[in-house]
């Protein structure tokens, strides 16, 4: 197996199986095995702690097993960040969701995403920084956080089909929450000011 980060360890693990295709109990729970060992480690020691043999090691798989799933520690990162959003949607799409107006449904939904990243900023941080820096071995796992939040924000405001109009608007309060997580991971926002600026932004986008 090639050393970690090299080109030749990444053209291996671009033929990693979609998670789709997992189509085995046996897959789909070593997949979970190595996405909770990435998670366990990030959250203890944030990034740099999420090293490939650590995770291997930490999930009981072969490293060129890991590789085959997961072609980088940014791959894993951003793996873990869709398990925790499904995690939430869960909780959200269970949840009766407060508020006289859909702004403020939809705060309630920001605010809680919010506060349980921030309990726990190394792994926040890592996860935030692999999702800024993903390229296209990611693409599928980003385009599922994008849908997951759409999904989250959609529940918020009671809509069952958002339209074009609709899916833009959430996409845009879904950059500005991303991005003002990136100002609070490296300590430019308080999470005071992240929930202001995403307050704003949202009673400018979001309209009764």
């Amino acid at each position: 197996m090639p050393p970690e980060g090299t080109p030749a360890a990444t053209a291996t693990a671009t033929a990693a199986p979609p998670r789709e295709d997992l189509d085995t109990a046996g897959q789909r729970e070593r997949r979970k095995r190595i996405i909770d060992a990435t998670l366990a480690l990030a959250r203890k020691g944030g990034y740099d702690a999420v090293q490939m043999r650590a995770v291997a090691k930490k999930a009981d798989v072969a490293l060129g097993t890991l590789y085959r799933y997961f072609p980088s520690k940014v791959h894993l990162l951003v793996a873990g960040l869709v398990s925790q959003f499904e995690r939430a949607g869960e909780r959200i799409g269970k949840a009766q969701i407060p508020g006289d107006t859909s702004a403020e449904r939809l705060m309630f939904v920001l605010d809680r995403n919010t506060e349980a990243l921030q309990r726990a900023p190394l792994l926040t941080e890592a996860m935030v920084r692999a999702f800024m820096f993903a390229d296209a071995t990611a693409a599928a796992e980003v385009e599922r956080v994008g849908r997951l939040l759409e999904d989250m924000f959609a529940h918020a405001l009671g809509v069952e089909d958002p339209d074009d109009r609709q899916r833009d608007t959430f996409h845009l309060i879904a950059d500005v929450w991303m991005a003002n997580l990136v100002a609070w991971v490296t300590h430019r926002a308080s999470a005071t000011e992240v929930q202001k600026r995403l307050s704003v932004a949202v009673d400018l986008l979001i309209k009764d």
